[in-house]
């Protein structure tokens, strides 16, 4: 069995660690069960749920990376965070050349992840739509206006759209509501210098990466009654 540096209780409900913290701890789970998830596209996605005698954080911990998901406690749960010395000591025992390859073969398996989410995310419908909105990029605040929207992301049409994998905040107006949306962002991917600009428009698509639960309903709602109108 493992080395255990301590215990730690958790509540039903209680948040263990948040998708992209820091934080390299790996867990053992004593008792009860705990519910490993992503977030894409304004949704979340149970990506496995762990019972006794399981282990999870590991990822961090072999590929020196944030957290690649959200752990919530289902119920009261009492885990075991295992030894760090006992764990360096494991990890070092391996040849360099093969923990090389279990660093890479982590972080190709945190990509999938990614992809395979937001793959999930992006069956939604993009609907044609021109809204306004409003994003910071380096320097200024830049108003602009969507090509298409989903549930998952939104397509804005810019001349110098922001480089693949930058975050950042948008501000989004619906017609008849009166608060705009604010929405944490990624860029999933640009297109600059395109040739056929009236078909295949300068831009970037944006993934929604967190929004609040009201301002969700809000923008599904909206979505589909332009997709049953």
């Amino acid at each position: 069995m493992f080395e255990l540096a301590s215990e730690e209780t958790f509540k039903e409900g209680d948040i263990i660690f948040k998708e992209g913290s820091a934080g390299d701890w790996v867990y053992v789970i004593l008792s009860g069960s705990v519910e490993v998830s992503k977030v894409a596209g304004g949704k979340k996605f149970v990506v496995a749920v762990l019972h006794e005698d399981e282990v999870f954080g590991e990822l961090s911990f072999l590929g020196g990376i944030r957290r690649t998901a959200t752990a919530l406690a289902l119920e009261d749960v009492t885990l075991g965070v295992i030894e760090r010395s006992y764990l360096d000591a494991e990890f070092n025992k391996i040849s360099s050349d093969f923990r090389s390859i279990l660093v890479a073969s982590v972080r190709r398996f945190e990509k999938m992840l990614e992809r395979a989410c937001e793959f999930t995310s992006r069956m939604d419908p993009r609907i044609p739509k021109a809204l306004s909105l409003t994003y910071k990029d380096r320097d200024s605040f830049i108003k602009a206006y969507t090509s298409n929207i989903s549930k998952g992301g939104v397509f804005i049409k810019t001349a110098n759209p922001l480089l693949a994998g930058e975050e950042f905040l948008l501000t989004l107006k619906l017609p008849d509501i009166p608060e705009p949306m604010t929405i944490k962002c990624q860029v999933a991917w640009r297109r600059k210098d395109a040739q056929e600009k009236e078909t295949r428009p300068n831009g970037m698509g944006v993934k929604f990466e967190e929004m609040s639960k009201n301002d969700y309903k809000i923008l599904n709602h909206y979505i589909h009654e332009i997709t049953e109108g």
